[in-house]
C-alpha cells in the first residue's frame, strides 16, 4: 500500500519511516512537513495510506482530513498520529481509520497495518465493489435551482439553516465562505431523512451532531473547522431529542 507521512517533526517522520520499513505491505512514498505540501504530495502519489499529524504549521490535520476526498483518487485511509489525545473524537467523526499516540507503539502499529490490509482486501472484493458502485455513499446532491446542482459530502455539512427572508434552507459547508442556498420548496423532513446525524435543534436549524462539541448558554458549539459558526440556539421543545441523540454517539 502506497504510504505517505505528513508531520512537521522531522525526528517523528524518521522514526515512523524506520518502523514502516519492516512491513512488506507498506510502500513508503515520501513525507511532507505542512498540509499544503502534503496536499501536493498526496495529489502526486495518490496514496492508499496517510499517517497524519494533527497540529501542523499551516492547516490542522483535521482540516486536511475534511479535504481528503478532493485530494486523493480511489481508496485511501488516514491514520492520525499525534501527541495530543484531545483530537481523537473529531478525528473519528471525520472518518479517520485509526488514531495513534506518539511515540508510536510497535504493537499498536502492527495492529493498524493488519487492519489496513484486512480493510483493503474487503473493499476490493467484487461484492463490496458492486454494492458501493450503485449508491451515492456519503455524498449528497443538492439542487440549488431548477437546473443547477452541487455534489457535496455529507461529512462536510455542519448545519442547515432556514432563511425566513427568502423562505429557503441554506447549508453551511466546510471550505465555503457563504452558506449554499438550497432549492426552494425543500422541507425539513427531507433534510432530516438525509442521514441520522442530522437533528433539528430549533424551528430554523438542523445540525450535524457529529460536529457538536457542546451546548453552552443554550448555543451550539462546534468542532473545527466550524468553530466560528455561532448563534445556533437550541429550542426548548427540541432539547430532549438533541440530548438523547448526543448521548448516543
Amino acid at each position: 500500500m502506497k504510504t505517505i507521512i505528513i508531520d512537521d517533526d522531522k525526528s517523528s517522520i524518521e522514526t515512523l519511516t524506520q518502523k514502516l520499513k519492516s512491513y512488506k505491505e507498506i510502500e513508503f512514498c515520501g513525507s511532507a512537513n505542512t498540509c499544503s505540501t502534503g496536499i501536493h504530495l498526496a495529489a502526486e502519489v495518490n496514496p492508499e495510506v496517510i499517517f497524519l499529524d494533527v497540529e501542523l504549521p499551516d492547516l490542522s490535520g483535521l482540516e486536511f482530513l475534511m479535504q481528503l476526498d478532493n485530494i486523493t483518487r480511489g481508496w485511501c485511509q488516514v491514520i492520525m498520529y499525534t501527541g495530543h489525545p484531545g483530537y481523537m473524537l473529531p478525528a473519528f467523526r471525520l472518518n479517520a481509520f485509526d488514531y495513534l499516540m506518539k511515540p508510536v507503539d510497535e504493537r499498536e502499529l502492527k495492529n493498524v497495518v493488519a487492519r489496513l490490509k484486512e480493510r483493503r482486501l474487503r473493499d476490493e472484493s467484487p461484492l463490496h465493489s458492486f454494492a458501493t458502485a450503485n449508491s451515492c455513499g456519503d455524498k449528497l446532491l443538492l439542487y440549488t435551482s431548477t437546473s443547477d446542482f452541487r455534489l457535496v459530502h455529507i461529512q462536510n455539512i455542519c448545519a442547515f439553516l432556514y432563511n425566513h427572508e427568502i423562505r429557503q434552507w441554506e447549508v453551511i459547508i466546510a471550505g465555503m465562505t457563504d452558506p449554499l442556498r438550497m432549492k426552494r420548496g425543500i422541507k425539513r423532513e427531507a433534510i432530516l431523512n438525509i442521514a441520522p446525524q442530522f437533528v433539528q435543534v430549533s424551528q430554523k436549524a438542523i445540525v450535524n451532531v457529529d460536529y457538536l462539541l457542546e451546548v453552552a448558554d443554550n448555543t451550539c458549539v462546534f468542532y473545527p473547522p466550524f468553530e466560528r459558526v455561532q448563534n445556533i440556539t437550541v429550542g426548548r421543545h427540541y432539547r430532549k431529542a438533541l440530548t438523547e441523540k448526543f448521548n448516543s454517539i
